[in-house]
């Protein structure tokens, strides 16, 4: 296949008359499109008005779809224990296989096509399963929850960790390598010190296991840290193991300076929520600080009920306008910025190489997008259209490791339209 159009290759260049060859799952070429049409005449040509590398989230909560609009203007943890936990404690297998369907159609029909995915304690294989189907790339964990958690969650530390064992061996690594594995601590304030050990050791006995936890969410979490071990919350998951360049942590709103130093020399990862750390009143992340100190950070955006949408291009948004709000200057985090943590950084958090840009041989995971509605006209920048212009509804196009997910605006695969009046006809009646 050649992809024509405004080619992004990554956040420092693009071509205007460009063009993308894919060959099996692999870039094969970027160049101009006149050269590489003469190149490749019997490749398939397919146009569209940008051609961009798909977007890597690294922080969503697949199961959490059925949630949307039910937990809104609430506390986070009023939020969380009263109105989120209930819905996961009492999934049936497939009603969780649903719920991860409809996400994982959602980030495709947007432009993602790399997940970090924490989903909940129970029937975490049927999120797999889901995932298979869809063909999303990402990493992707059953919760644990040992300690301080609602009936229907709480489980035997060695139990989860044993289960998290067997579906490392059961899917991390499958289709393709498309889907790999996360240990999934939920945060420390549902976890004890046995588990958050246990994870580490867990992921120390594979390769290419990510760890991925909330972290410095808000005040009541850090101040319920220092309450319970005179430290901060990072501080204390740096204490246990949890830090690395395999450790994602979510959030990181409230931290102080050596919780900063310890996320610098550790090569610890940020996924920055912005939509869901507004929405539940949790506060700002200081990026550009952490930015500034050569930590990774990216983007993600939360749950369904935390944000209400999985849009990427409306976190990359709202990832810069609110730190120029909180800086009070208008030079903070620019568009290209933004469009790195979006792309090439979040597939470095998520574990996977050569996927984020658009460069011969890597991965085909690419997105198209037109430019029909009236706010593309002027068009003058592709960072600046992507980041403070356009929506997920200008994705038509979306492949992932060389296999069309969505062409033309229609998914086709996984069964998309049976899944969505699925969804309305059982997660309606949740209230």
């Amino acid at each position: 296949m050649l992809l024509k159009g405004l080619v992004i290759a990554d956040h420092e260049r693009f071509i205007e008359n460009g063009a993308v060859v894919v060959t099996d799952d692999t870039i094969e070429k970027v160049g101009e499109f006149a050269e590489l049409n003469v190149e490749y005449p019997d490749h398939e040509v397919k146009e569209y008005d940008i051609i961009s590398p798909g977007f890597a989230q690294t922080h969503v909560h697949s199961v959490q779809s059925p949630g949307r609009g039910l937990a809104d203007d609430t506390d986070l943890f009023e939020w969380l224990y009263d109105n989120i936990l209930p819905i996961e404690a009492n999934f049936e297998p497939e009603e969780l296989k649903l719920a991860s369907k409809i996400s994982y159609f959602e980030l495709i029909e947007s432009g993602t096509t790399t997940a970090i995915d924490h989903l909940t304690v129970n029937h975490s294989e049927k999120a797999f399963e889901a995932a298979k189907e869809v063909g999303i790339r990402g990493a992707i964990g059953k919760v644990l929850m040992d300690r301080d958690s609602p009936e229907g969650l709480l489980e035997e530390t060695e139990a989860g960790l044993e289960e998290s064992r067997e579906l490392i061996e059961k899917f991390h690594g499958a289709n393709g390598d498309r889907i790999r594995y996360s240990i999934t601590p939920r945060f420390t304030p549902t976890c004890s010190e046995e588990c958050l050990r246990g994870s580490r050791e867990l992921a120390d006995d594979y390769e290419d296991v990510i760890i991925h936890t909330h972290a410095s969410e808000a005040d009541s979490v850090v101040e319920k840290s220092n309450e319970e071990r005179g430290m901060g919350d990072i501080e204390w998951l740096h204490e246990v193991g949890l830090t690395g360049e395999d450790v994602v942590y979510a959030h990181v709103i409230v931290t102080n300076e050596r919780e900063r130093e310890i996320l610098k020399e550790t090569g610890t990862h940020v996924a920055y929520c912005p939509a869901s750390n507004m929405k539940t009143g949790a506060g700002i992340a200081p990026i550009p600080d952490y930015l500034d100190r050569g930590i990774n950070v990216s983007l993600g955006n939360d749950g369904a009920p935390a944000n209400n949408v999985l849009d990427p291009l409306s976190e990359m948004h709202l990832a810069t306008l609110l730190q120029k709000v909180e800086k009070k200057d208008p030079e903070t985090l620019p568009a290209e910025t933004v469009f790195k943590m979006a792309t090439v950084n979040g597939a470095k958090a998520a574990g996977f190489d050569k996927v984020g840009k658009l460069e011969e041989g890597w991965k085909a995971d690419i997105i198209g997008l037109n430019l029909e509605e009236f706010r593309t006209v002027p068009f003058h920048d592709p960072y600046s259209h992507l980041v403070y212009a356009a929506n997920g509804s200008d994705v038509a196009f979306t492949m992932i490791d060389g296999e069309v997910l969505m062409e033309d605006g229609d998914i086709v695969v996984g069964k998309p339209s049976e899944t969505f009046e699925k969804g309305r006809e059982i997660f309606e009646a949740i209230s």
